[in-house]
């Protein structure tokens, strides 16, 4: 019965005890006796009957890991974040509200606790990272705003991830995509865009012809904020050459610009009509550029230059197998009778 009753919320104490508060959007938040009580029905009709908005003050968020979340959603530093890194924060923001231990106390976490979260995605090691990632920020915030004096998730290490992320496409895949989209297509269009420009799809879908400067491409990412001039390839000028020239290169049948989802999607689509396999997307083609430029013997701070890495970390591990297949040539070359 108690479920059913609006504006119910049940918290747990540092002492494992469950309490009830009437919170109403707008009104004062009233603590409730317990449910077993024979005055919890009159309390509650009293504090549904009576509850006048809270206009003296703005209303403490209840200092639980759930109100951390908000308050941290409501923050400079939350609005600050790229737009496509906010869209996957609040996603996983809102499932760990939902989580039994979001009515945690704050002041309660300790390492154990956010391994035990972690604990739960062993099976998808970076969605548990991505989960540390952001409890890390969440108890950084906690401990700006004095809520506790240490962050519990700094000493948590991260789960051993042994997927390479996105599958990197090779030459014969690409060859096979652009034998079914011709010269002049959206779909070679969006290719060589990729492949020829090394850049994340939310960046692609916001490149136009007031990005050119003659025989440069300026970007500006979404994600980093760095700026970057890529010298214009050959073939990616030769699609452009047909491309739109008002608004985005890449439009939608009704001649809108994409968002990187609906490009996404889109692009998927364009890959199965190649008839290639699942797994190959857009950042796909970011890491063979990379490998690409790898492959030519660009260094590391030379594809970085193309790419926008902030780290050499990352552009490491796209280049590795190729660095490795050129030293283990070398080696058997040395040994050859």
């Amino acid at each position: 019965m108690i479920l059913r009753l609006r504006y119910i919320q049940r918290v747990k104490d540092r002492q494992g005890k469950t309490r009830l508060y009437f919170r109403r959007p707008g009104h004062k938040s009233k603590r409730l006796p317990a449910e077993n009580d024979p005055g919890f029905l009159a309390a509650y009709n009293e504090a549904l009957a009576a509850g006048k908005p809270e206009t003296l003050r703005p209303k403490e968020p209840l200092r639980t890991l759930a109100g951390l979340i908000d308050f941290w959603m409501r923050s400079a530093r939350f609005a600050a974040l790229a737009e496509t890194t906010r869209s996957t924060y609040r996603r996983i923001l809102l499932d760990m509200q939902r989580q039994d231990y979001a009515n945690a106390f704050v002041t309660d976490f300790q390492p154990v606790y956010v391994r035990r979260i972690l604990a739960r995605h062993t099976a998808t090691p970076a969605a548990a990272n991505n989960r540390l990632k952001i409890l890390r920020v969440l108890f950084d915030h906690a401990v700006s705003e004095r809520w506790r004096p240490d962050n519990p998730a700094i000493a948590v290490k991260r789960h051993k991830e042994k997927a390479e992320g996105a599958i990197t496409w090779t030459e014969e895949q690409i060859a096979q995509y652009e034998a079914r989209w011709p010269h002049g297509s959206a779909q070679r269009l969006a290719l060589a865009l990729l492949i020829y420009t090394g850049q994340r799809r939310s960046d692609v879908v916001r490149m136009g012809s007031a990005n050119l400067r003659g025989d440069l491409l300026e970007v500006q990412q979404q994600k980093t904020g760095a700026r970057l001039l890529i010298p214009i390839h050959p073939r990616l000028a030769q699609e452009l050459a047909v491309a739109p020239t008002s608004g985005t290169f890449l439009q939608t049948p009704g001649g809108k610009g994409y968002t990187a989802n609906g490009f996404y999607m889109r692009f998927r689509d364009w890959r199965i009509a190649a008839e290639l396999p699942e797994g190959l997307s857009p950042h796909g083609l970011r890491k063979a550029a990379a490998r690409r430029l790898a492959e030519a013997g660009c260094t590391t701070h030379q594809i970085a230059a193309i790419t926008g890495h902030a780290t050499l970390a990352e552009v490491e591990r796209y280049t590795r197998a190729v660095d490795q297949e050129k030293l283990a040539r070398s080696a058997i070359e040395r040994i050859k009778l």
